[in-house]
């Protein structure tokens, strides 16, 4: 190269590595409250796909060298739920659905971090539905990315606190994945943090076996007769059989009918609580109303895990004061500050639901082992009453 052109050259990569600088600040965008008692924000785990978290500081916060404060990320189930808005709100964070103080918030014992998983979900967004992940991994990969991201932001990840993942449901499919990712990129010295253990709460690790077992728990409940555990035994053999030609697909399209089944021979049993039947909740009656997102065939059974988490659903859209959708569209939208002005936040992202169609009946047995093989703490957890 001639003595004119390296200085245009020089120039060039000056100005490359600007760029990347500024598409590195821009990748993060994060708020909060002054004191740092509560932080959010997005971060931009793929071109045009954004990742919304909410990290909440415990008061009761007392952290000594020989018993580290834990810290714990929340990952909703589905897919397609968010946990900004249900596990936030009305599972087991500071604040209930009516924004009063709730007595038994997990942050009397860890900090939280709340977690809108994967991008479509909740106030996460995606630029192009494209985006949307097809698989447990890829969601792992993305969070994996927020992780890395929050290790800068959060002193006290910085400092050591151990972090646990904690799931439900669809969730623990997405917990085992992502505790694998980040277990691998510790040990490969590209995540400094603390892996302390994951919590599994009912999870959907094995499709098939929580398939398999419906009809004789009913049975034996006497929640359904003889005809209909007969009936419903054979057609849960259809969707093993399925899994096991790698049609997961359709074994989904047949697990939804097995559940459409038993809900017709056994006077609409609840499938959270076999004492109940759907929409007979007693907690769920006292609470308001949760949902915004429409109803479709996809997510009808997705639909049916909202329910058991606490209310009705109210016709599609719906945003008033007395719901979730409510005042996360409302007054949580306008305490955030950040999130796009026409982002409508929805309890469950039935396009997410869609596109991991494919993913939905994997089971995630072997991260499970994986992570027991790296030393990692496990909790497997169930119940049919809550």
């Amino acid at each position: 190269m001639d003595k004119h052109g390296r200085p245009l050259l020089a120039l060039l990569s000056l100005l490359l590595c600007i760029s990347l600088l500024r598409a590195s600040s821009a990748a993060s965008v994060t708020a909060g409250n002054p004191d740092g008692t509560e932080l959010w924000g997005f971060v931009e785990v793929r071109p045009k796909a954004h990742l919304f978290w909410w990290y909440y500081k415990s008061p009761q916060r007392v952290s000594t060298p020989s018993r580290p404060w834990p810290t714990v990320l929340w990952l909703q189930g589905g897919p397609g739920a968010s946990g900004v808005g249900i596990g936030n709100f009305m599972e087991i964070g500071p604040l209930d659905v009516n924004l009063k103080p709730r007595n038994s918030t997990w942050l009397q014992k860890a900090d939280l971090i709340f977690v809108d998983n994967p991008v479509g979900v909740g106030y996460s967004y995606v630029e192009d539905d494209s985006l949307l992940v097809t698989t447990d991994w890829q969601a792992a990969t993305d969070a994996t990315t927020l992780l890395k991201a929050l290790v800068k932001e959060l002193p006290t990840l910085q400092q050591g606190s151990p972090l646990f993942l904690v799931a439900e449901s669809y969730g623990g499919k997405y917990a085992a994945t992502l505790g694998v990712s980040v277990a691998r990129a510790v040990r490969a010295g590209d995540l400094k943090i603390k892996l302390a253990g994951v919590a599994l709460g009912d999870s959907w690790v094995s499709p098939e076996d929580f398939t398999l077992a419906y009809a004789p728990l009913l049975l034996e409940v006497s929640r359904l007769d003889d005809n209909a555990g007969d009936a419903a035994k054979k057609k849960a053999a259809t969707v093993k059989e399925q899994i096991a030609a790698g049609r997961l697909a359709d074994s989904q399209g047949s697990w939804s009918e097995l559940l459409d089944f038993i809900d017709s021979k056994s006077a609409s049993v609840d499938m959270y609580n076999f004492l109940l039947d759907a929409g007979m909740d007693p907690v769920a009656a006292d609470l308001p109303a949760t949902s915004s997102a429409p109803t479709t065939s996809s997510n009808a059974q997705v639909m049916k895990y909202s329910t058991y988490l606490g209310g009705s659903h109210e016709e599609a859209g719906s945003n008033t004061t007395n719901t979730l959708g409510g005042i996360m569209n409302g007054v949580i939208k306008e305490k955030l500050k950040i999130i796009p002005k026409d982002h409508e936040w929805h309890e469950l992202s039935d396009p997410v639901y869609n596109a991991l169609v494919n993913d939905f009946m994997k089971p995630r047995i072997d991260e499970v082992d994986e992570l027991l093989s790296y030393g990692v703490d496990v909790t497997v957890y169930n119940g049919q009453v809550r």
